[in-house]
């Protein structure tokens, strides 16, 4: 069995938020598999069903996100599981808009949700962390992070989300690379464009001109009356 959690705010007013992307992911994932309706239990949302044969709960924490462990925590130690069975979905900021990347265990990177993970859970679970990308100056972080996704992002995160649902069995089989893969071909412009046919070098044109045959020069005539002339003008004499 696997335990995958998405981590948010719980409420209609966060419902967008930058903050609540693993809430989002999850909720793919439950659409697209046909996961069975949420229920209210460890203090969480949960739902179950399977991805590659294998039995999967889908946990969204509903404590707030600083105190997403007790409620894995209670799910985990409830179905008698290693960390190493859990699986968390979660924003990054140190993520370019769209950019997925998964790691086991590590430090927390300041994101309070997996702070509270590590302290209920151990570190020793899988992290996919969900770019969102950073506002550029650490005090407008806060309210960034809690704002929500602007209409210009919704054309990647649209893509990525469906893709989460559509490849999930990848994650589940433990497919990392491939999972990463399938998503990262989702988003808009990741087609690789094709290679135009390579056009034949144009010849360089020399700014030197060729050079001519050379012409025999022309020599005036020695003879006749003109000539005798110029001979008499120069002071030659025949």
């Amino acid at each position: 069995m696997l335990l995958i959690a998405g981590l948010g705010n719980p409420g209609a007013q966060y419902a967008n938020n930058r903050h609540n992307v693993g809430f989002m992911a999850a909720d793919a994932i439950a659409r697209r598999h046909s996961f069975s309706p949420w229920s209210k239990r460890f203090r969480a949302e949960i739902a179950e069903g399977r991805l590659g044969g294998e039995k999967v709960i889908l946990i969204k924490p509903q404590t707030f996100m600083n105190l997403s462990g007790q409620s894995v925590g209670e799910a985990m130690r409830f179905y008698k599981l290693d960390t190493s069975a859990i699986t968390v979905l979660y924003d990054e900021l140190d993520l370019a808009p769209g950019k997925v990347r998964i790691k086991v265990g590590g430090g927390s990177g300041g994101h309070n949700g997996i702070k509270s993970l590590d302290a209920h859970c151990g570190q020793n679970y899988k992290r996919v962390r969900i770019g969102i990308g950073h506002p550029g100056v650490k005090a407008l972080v806060h309210n960034y992070v809690l704002g929500d996704f602007s209409k210009a992002d919704r054309e990647w995160l649209e893509p990525l989300l469906e893709a989460f649902g559509d490849n999930a069995d990848y994650l589940a089989k433990g497919d990392d690379s491939g999972f990463m893969n399938k998503l990262a071909l989702a988003l808009p412009g990741s087609e690789k464009a094709k290679a135009e046919p390579a056009k034949p070098a144009a010849k360089a044109q020399s700014h030197i001109r060729q050079a001519r045959p050379q012409q025999p020069a022309i020599k005036a005539p020695d003879t006749g009356p003109m000539a005798a002339m110029l001979r008499k003008l120069l002071g030659n004499k025949e």
